[in-house]
Protein backbone atom coordinates (compact mmCIF):
# COMPACT_ATOMS: atom_id res chain seq x y z
CA UNK A 1 0.00 0.00 0.00
CA UNK A 2 1.37 3.42 -1.05
CA UNK A 3 -0.38 6.48 0.33
CA UNK A 4 -0.49 10.08 -0.88
CA UNK A 5 -1.75 12.93 1.29
CA UNK A 6 -3.41 15.52 -0.93
CA UNK A 7 -4.21 18.97 0.42
CA UNK A 8 -7.16 21.24 -0.31
CA UNK A 9 -6.89 24.53 -2.15
CA UNK A 10 -8.70 27.85 -1.92
CA UNK A 11 -12.46 27.57 -2.35
CA UNK A 12 -12.80 24.55 -0.06
CA UNK A 13 -13.23 26.70 3.06
CA UNK A 14 -16.44 26.76 5.12
CA UNK A 15 -17.46 28.25 8.46
CA UNK A 16 -16.81 25.80 11.30
CA UNK A 17 -14.00 23.91 9.57
CA UNK A 18 -11.56 22.33 12.00
CA UNK A 19 -13.66 22.91 15.12
CA UNK A 20 -14.23 19.22 15.94
CA UNK A 21 -10.55 18.34 15.63
CA UNK A 22 -9.60 21.44 17.65
CA UNK A 23 -11.94 20.31 20.45
CA UNK A 24 -10.90 16.64 20.40
CA UNK A 25 -7.14 16.61 19.72
CA UNK A 26 -4.47 18.55 21.57
CA UNK A 27 -2.16 18.27 18.54
CA UNK A 28 -4.79 20.03 16.38
CA UNK A 29 -5.28 22.75 18.99
CA UNK A 30 -1.52 23.31 19.06
CA UNK A 31 -1.52 23.95 15.31
CA UNK A 32 -4.20 26.64 15.66
CA UNK A 33 -2.33 28.19 18.61
CA UNK A 34 0.90 28.28 16.59
CA UNK A 35 -0.95 30.00 13.75
CA UNK A 36 -2.42 32.57 16.16
CA UNK A 37 1.05 33.42 17.47
CA UNK A 38 2.55 33.68 13.98
CA UNK A 39 -0.28 35.77 12.54
CA UNK A 40 -1.07 37.98 15.53
CA UNK A 41 -4.81 37.21 15.48
CA UNK A 42 -7.09 34.23 16.13
CA UNK A 43 -7.35 32.05 13.04
CA UNK A 44 -9.65 29.69 14.98
CA UNK A 45 -12.19 32.52 15.42
CA UNK A 46 -12.09 33.11 11.67
CA UNK A 47 -12.39 29.40 10.82
CA UNK A 48 -15.18 28.73 13.30
CA UNK A 49 -17.21 31.95 13.36
CA UNK A 50 -16.31 34.65 10.81
CA UNK A 51 -17.51 33.64 7.36
CA UNK A 52 -16.97 37.10 5.88
CA UNK A 53 -13.27 37.14 6.75
CA UNK A 54 -12.85 33.44 5.94
CA UNK A 55 -13.81 34.16 2.33
CA UNK A 56 -11.28 37.00 1.92
CA UNK A 57 -8.21 35.58 0.19
CA UNK A 58 -5.62 36.93 2.65
CA UNK A 59 -7.45 35.12 5.47
CA UNK A 60 -8.65 32.13 3.44
CA UNK A 61 -5.14 30.98 2.63
CA UNK A 62 -3.73 30.84 6.19
CA UNK A 63 -7.04 29.40 7.42
CA UNK A 64 -6.92 26.47 4.99
CA UNK A 65 -3.23 25.84 5.64
CA UNK A 66 -3.93 25.79 9.40
CA UNK A 67 -6.93 23.47 9.05
CA UNK A 68 -5.02 21.13 6.72
CA UNK A 69 -1.99 21.00 9.02
CA UNK A 70 -4.25 20.23 11.99
CA UNK A 71 -5.67 17.28 10.03
CA UNK A 72 -2.13 16.20 9.15
CA UNK A 73 -1.09 16.14 12.81
CA UNK A 74 -4.17 14.13 13.76
CA UNK A 75 -3.42 11.58 11.02
CA UNK A 76 0.20 11.34 12.18
CA UNK A 77 -0.91 10.88 15.79
CA UNK A 78 -3.04 7.97 14.60
CA UNK A 79 -0.03 6.36 12.92
CA UNK A 80 -1.00 7.26 9.36
CA UNK A 81 2.01 8.28 7.27
CA UNK A 82 2.28 9.48 3.69
CA UNK A 83 4.63 8.15 1.02
CA UNK A 84 3.97 11.21 -1.18
CA UNK A 85 2.41 14.65 -0.72
CA UNK A 86 0.74 17.04 -3.13
CA UNK A 87 -1.66 19.95 -2.86
CA UNK A 88 -3.91 21.92 -5.19
CA UNK A 89 -2.52 25.46 -5.61
CA UNK A 90 -2.42 26.81 -2.03
CA UNK A 91 -2.47 23.17 -0.86
CA UNK A 92 1.08 22.74 -2.15
CA UNK A 93 2.26 24.73 0.88
CA UNK A 94 0.54 22.18 3.13
CA UNK A 95 2.35 19.45 1.19
CA UNK A 96 5.72 21.06 2.00
CA UNK A 97 4.76 21.26 5.68
CA UNK A 98 3.82 17.57 5.49
CA UNK A 99 7.20 16.74 3.93
CA UNK A 100 9.08 18.64 6.64
CA UNK A 101 10.45 21.27 4.25
CA UNK A 102 8.60 24.19 5.86
CA UNK A 103 8.15 25.23 9.46
CA UNK A 104 4.39 25.62 9.86
CA UNK A 105 4.62 28.96 11.70
CA UNK A 106 6.71 30.49 8.92
CA UNK A 107 4.50 28.99 6.22
CA UNK A 108 1.25 30.33 7.67
CA UNK A 109 2.64 33.88 7.78
CA UNK A 110 3.88 33.51 4.22
CA UNK A 111 0.58 32.34 2.74
CA UNK A 112 -1.26 35.28 4.28
CA UNK A 113 1.07 37.53 2.29
CA UNK A 114 0.63 35.29 -0.77
CA UNK A 115 -3.13 35.78 -0.55
CA UNK A 116 -2.75 39.55 -0.32
CA UNK A 117 -0.26 39.67 -3.20
CA UNK A 118 -2.60 37.62 -5.40
CA UNK A 119 -5.56 39.87 -4.60
CA UNK A 120 -3.60 43.05 -5.29
CA UNK A 121 -1.92 41.83 -8.50
CA UNK A 122 -4.97 42.52 -10.69
CA UNK A 123 -7.63 45.14 -9.78
CA UNK A 124 -11.01 43.60 -8.94
CA UNK A 125 -13.26 43.29 -11.97
CA UNK A 126 -10.38 43.30 -14.47
CA UNK A 127 -9.99 39.51 -14.49
CA UNK A 128 -12.28 36.48 -14.34
CA UNK A 129 -12.18 32.68 -14.10
CA UNK A 130 -14.58 30.10 -15.53
CA UNK A 131 -14.85 26.36 -14.91
CA UNK A 132 -15.32 24.52 -18.22
CA UNK A 133 -16.99 21.13 -17.80
CA UNK A 134 -17.19 18.37 -20.38
CA UNK A 135 -14.60 19.55 -22.88
CA UNK A 136 -11.10 18.17 -23.55
CA UNK A 137 -7.78 19.97 -23.12
CA UNK A 138 -7.13 20.64 -26.79
CA UNK A 139 -10.57 22.14 -27.38
CA UNK A 140 -10.25 24.45 -24.37
CA UNK A 141 -6.74 25.51 -25.37
CA UNK A 142 -7.96 26.18 -28.93
CA UNK A 143 -10.83 28.33 -27.61
CA UNK A 144 -8.35 30.36 -25.55
CA UNK A 145 -6.15 30.90 -28.60
CA UNK A 146 -9.12 31.97 -30.75
CA UNK A 147 -10.37 34.46 -28.15
CA UNK A 148 -6.99 36.01 -27.39
CA UNK A 149 -8.01 38.81 -29.78
CA UNK A 150 -10.20 40.10 -26.91
CA UNK A 151 -7.36 40.10 -24.37
CA UNK A 152 -5.29 37.67 -22.34
CA UNK A 153 -6.91 34.29 -21.51
CA UNK A 154 -5.41 30.87 -20.78
CA UNK A 155 -6.07 27.58 -18.99
CA UNK A 156 -5.43 28.01 -15.25
CA UNK A 157 -6.32 24.61 -13.77
CA UNK A 158 -6.27 21.17 -15.37
CA UNK A 159 -8.25 19.60 -12.53
CA UNK A 160 -9.44 16.31 -14.03
CA UNK A 161 -10.52 14.91 -17.40
CA UNK A 162 -13.29 17.16 -18.66
CA UNK A 163 -12.82 19.76 -15.91
CA UNK A 164 -10.59 22.70 -16.78
CA UNK A 165 -10.59 26.25 -15.42
CA UNK A 166 -9.74 29.18 -17.67
CA UNK A 167 -8.68 32.64 -16.49
CA UNK A 168 -7.76 35.99 -17.95
CA UNK A 169 -9.01 39.47 -18.66
CA UNK A 170 -12.75 39.61 -18.06
CA UNK A 171 -14.01 40.08 -21.63
CA UNK A 172 -11.58 37.54 -23.10
CA UNK A 173 -12.48 34.97 -20.43
CA UNK A 174 -16.19 35.48 -21.02
CA UNK A 175 -15.80 35.13 -24.81
CA UNK A 176 -13.74 31.96 -24.30
CA UNK A 177 -16.38 30.48 -22.00
CA UNK A 178 -19.00 31.13 -24.71
CA UNK A 179 -16.75 29.57 -27.36
CA UNK A 180 -16.26 26.49 -25.17
CA UNK A 181 -20.04 26.05 -24.85
CA UNK A 182 -20.38 26.36 -28.63
CA UNK A 183 -17.70 23.65 -28.95
CA UNK A 184 -19.70 21.23 -26.81
CA UNK A 185 -18.87 22.02 -23.17
CA UNK A 186 -21.67 20.90 -20.86
CA UNK A 187 -21.24 23.93 -18.63
CA UNK A 188 -19.15 27.10 -18.34
CA UNK A 189 -19.47 28.47 -14.81
CA UNK A 190 -18.05 31.81 -13.69
CA UNK A 191 -16.13 31.41 -10.43
CA UNK A 192 -16.50 33.72 -7.45
CA UNK A 193 -12.83 34.67 -7.13
CA UNK A 194 -11.04 37.99 -6.88
CA UNK A 195 -8.68 37.59 -9.83
CA UNK A 196 -7.33 35.49 -12.74
CA UNK A 197 -5.17 33.20 -10.60
CA UNK A 198 -2.48 30.93 -12.07
CA UNK A 199 -1.94 32.98 -15.21
CA UNK A 200 0.76 35.36 -16.43
CA UNK A 201 -1.39 38.24 -15.13
CA UNK A 202 -0.21 37.25 -11.63
CA UNK A 203 3.41 38.16 -12.45
CA UNK A 204 3.35 41.10 -9.97
CA UNK A 205 2.28 38.70 -7.19
CA UNK A 206 4.98 36.24 -8.23
CA UNK A 207 7.66 38.96 -8.00
CA UNK A 208 6.53 40.05 -4.52
CA UNK A 209 6.22 36.46 -3.34
CA UNK A 210 9.77 35.73 -4.51
CA UNK A 211 11.16 38.25 -2.01
CA UNK A 212 9.25 36.60 0.87
CA UNK A 213 10.15 33.05 -0.17
CA UNK A 214 13.84 33.91 -0.05
CA UNK A 215 13.46 34.59 3.70
CA UNK A 216 12.12 31.08 4.42
CA UNK A 217 14.16 28.44 6.19
CA UNK A 218 13.94 25.33 4.00
CA UNK A 219 14.78 21.81 5.15
CA UNK A 220 15.26 18.62 3.16
CA UNK A 221 12.00 16.85 2.29
CA UNK A 222 11.45 13.55 4.07
CA UNK A 223 8.94 12.39 1.43
CA UNK A 224 8.56 13.44 -2.23
CA UNK A 225 6.32 16.40 -3.06
CA UNK A 226 4.66 16.52 -6.48
CA UNK A 227 4.28 20.09 -7.71
CA UNK A 228 1.42 21.70 -9.64
CA UNK A 229 3.89 23.36 -11.99
CA UNK A 230 5.09 20.18 -13.71
CA UNK A 231 2.93 17.38 -12.30
CA UNK A 232 6.19 15.69 -11.25
CA UNK A 233 8.33 15.45 -8.12
CA UNK A 234 10.32 18.46 -6.92
CA UNK A 235 13.96 17.44 -7.31
CA UNK A 236 15.19 18.73 -3.95
CA UNK A 237 14.99 21.60 -1.49
CA UNK A 238 16.92 23.95 -3.80
CA UNK A 239 14.08 23.68 -6.33
CA UNK A 240 11.28 24.54 -3.89
CA UNK A 241 11.55 28.33 -4.03
CA UNK A 242 11.93 28.60 -7.85
CA UNK A 243 8.96 26.25 -8.23
CA UNK A 244 6.71 28.24 -5.88
CA UNK A 245 7.65 31.50 -7.62
CA UNK A 246 6.41 29.98 -10.89
CA UNK A 247 3.44 28.26 -9.26
CA UNK A 248 1.40 31.39 -8.57
CA UNK A 249 1.40 32.34 -12.27
CA UNK A 250 1.48 28.86 -13.89
CA UNK A 251 -1.48 26.57 -14.65
CA UNK A 252 -2.22 23.96 -11.99
CA UNK A 253 -1.52 20.54 -13.52
CA UNK A 254 -3.58 18.57 -11.02
CA UNK A 255 -4.69 15.84 -13.43
CA UNK A 256 -1.02 15.27 -14.29
CA UNK A 257 -0.17 15.18 -10.58
CA UNK A 258 -2.70 12.43 -9.87
CA UNK A 259 -1.59 10.43 -12.91
CA UNK A 260 2.04 10.71 -11.78
CA UNK A 261 1.23 9.51 -8.26
CA UNK A 262 -0.72 6.60 -9.73
CA UNK A 263 2.24 5.73 -11.99
CA UNK A 264 4.44 5.56 -8.88
CA UNK A 265 2.20 2.92 -7.35
CA UNK A 266 0.06 5.12 -5.11
CA UNK A 267 -3.16 3.23 -4.49
CA UNK A 268 -4.51 5.21 -1.51
CA UNK A 269 -5.32 8.93 -1.55
CA UNK A 270 -6.23 10.85 1.60
CA UNK A 271 -7.52 14.41 1.21
CA UNK A 272 -6.47 16.31 4.34
CA UNK A 273 -8.37 19.54 4.85
CA UNK A 274 -11.79 21.06 4.23
CA UNK A 275 -14.14 19.43 1.74
CA UNK A 276 -13.93 16.52 -0.70
CA UNK A 277 -13.22 18.32 -3.98
CA UNK A 278 -9.88 16.59 -4.55
CA UNK A 279 -11.46 13.18 -3.88
CA UNK A 280 -13.78 13.89 -6.79
CA UNK A 281 -10.88 14.85 -9.06
CA UNK A 282 -9.02 11.63 -8.17
CA UNK A 283 -12.13 9.56 -8.88
CA UNK A 284 -12.47 11.17 -12.32
CA UNK A 285 -8.78 10.69 -13.15
CA UNK A 286 -7.74 7.17 -12.04
CA UNK A 287 -9.58 3.93 -11.28
CA UNK A 288 -9.09 1.14 -8.78
CA UNK A 289 -7.71 3.27 -5.94
CA UNK A 290 -8.93 3.92 -2.41
CA UNK A 291 -9.96 7.52 -1.73
CA UNK A 292 -10.58 9.06 1.69
CA UNK A 293 -10.96 12.51 3.18
CA UNK A 294 -10.44 13.77 6.72
CA UNK A 295 -11.98 17.04 7.93
CA UNK A 296 -13.94 16.14 11.10
CA UNK A 297 -14.50 13.29 13.56
CA UNK A 298 -16.87 11.33 11.32
CA UNK A 299 -14.58 11.40 8.28
CA UNK A 300 -11.57 10.59 10.48
CA UNK A 301 -13.27 7.51 11.94
CA UNK A 302 -14.38 6.38 8.47
CA UNK A 303 -10.85 6.79 7.10
CA UNK A 304 -9.18 4.97 10.00
CA UNK A 305 -11.65 2.09 9.64
CA UNK A 306 -11.12 1.90 5.88
CA UNK A 307 -7.34 1.90 6.20
CA UNK A 308 -7.48 -0.84 8.84
CA UNK A 309 -9.64 -2.98 6.53
CA UNK A 310 -7.15 -2.46 3.68
CA UNK A 311 -4.41 -4.02 5.82
CA UNK A 312 -6.45 -7.15 6.41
Amino acid sequence: MKTAFIFSGQGAQYKGMGRELFENFECAKEVFNTADSALGFSISDICFEDEEKLNRTEFTQPAILTMSTAVLRVLEQNGIKADYAAGLSLGEYSAYVCAGAFDFGEAVSLVRKRGRFMTEAVPEGVGAMYAILGLGREAVEEACAQCSQYGFVAPANYNAPGQIVIAGEAVAAEKTAEACKESGAKMAVKLNVSGPFHTALLKPASDRLAEELEKLNISDMNIPVVTNVTGKEVNGKDDIIPTLIKQVMSPVKWEDTINYLYSQGVDTFIEAGPGKTLCGFVKRTVKGVKIYNVEDMKSLEKTLKGLEEQKC
